[in-house]
């Protein structure tokens, strides 16, 4: 994956202003768009469930249309690929749709998932942690993986031994980058780290804590 490209990202979150069917704010989809641009990423793969995000996958289409790559779309089966190619109209044509409901299977086969540098999911989906345990296998070196649907798994997540950021954006985003360093590494001390969303009452706001455990295991990460 190239250096980051500023002229990419903005070119690109633009894009899927434009694309996107609704009218509010910018939310998760201009970000990932942008996220994905700006790393010039070329083969970019989004995983969905039932419930799919149409918007998501604008974002893709449009990051890939500023940096020349290419959209790789896994659904759960054909009645969701007739309804997501009628909901893209054109768009469609730009998306290699895969249909499979063992996305975590499809990636174990090469000529799907080589040298994928930007990996998106919904958290919702039912072998997500499998799916995130392959990724760390098969996604490029400097390569990105994006969780969408975050706070929608619940009050508390964790992963050990990568380097995962949650941002509160829409309904929060997993961010993981493939760093050389995450790839082969023995972590002799890890905590547990679980991230919290409270809801303000009064006020509807949503604050995001990380609590740390005190216990302390080895962990193996290995290519």
């Amino acid at each position: 994956m190239a250096s980051w490209s500023p002229e990419n990202a903005t070119k690109a979150y633009i894009t899927t202003l434009k694309m996107e069917r609704k009218e509010k704010e910018p939310d998760s989809a201009e970000f990932i768009s942008a996220l994905a641009a700006g790393n010039n990423a070329q083969k970019m793969i989004i995983i969905c469930t039932k419930k799919v995000n149409i918007n998501n996958i604008l974002a893709l289409v449009a990051a890939a249309n500023q940096t020349g790559g290419l959209v790789n779309c896994i659904l759960p089966d054909k009645h969701e690929r007739q309804s997501v190619q009628n909901s893209l109209k054109s768009n469609a044509k730009s998306i290699n749709f895969i249909v499979d409901n063992n996305a975590s299977e499809v990636l174990t086969q090469k000529e799907y998932y080589k040298e994928t540098d930007f990996l998106l999911v919904d958290c919702n989906i039912q072998d997500y942690d499998q799916i995130m345990r392959r990724a760390t296998k098969g996604v490029k070196k400097g390569g990105v993986v994006v969780g969408f649907n975050a706070f929608c798994k619940g009050s508390s997540w964790q992963w050990g031994g990568l380097r995962t950021h949650l941002l509160p954006i829409g309904d929060g985003l997993l961010v993981t980058k493939i760093n050389d360093g995450d790839l082969c590494k023995e972590v002799k001390s890890v905590r547990k780290s679980n991230w919290i969303v409270k809801v303000d009452q009064c006020t509807g706001e949503e604050h995001v804590f990380r609590v740390r455990s005190s216990q302390s295991r080895k962990l193996q990460v290995s290519v």
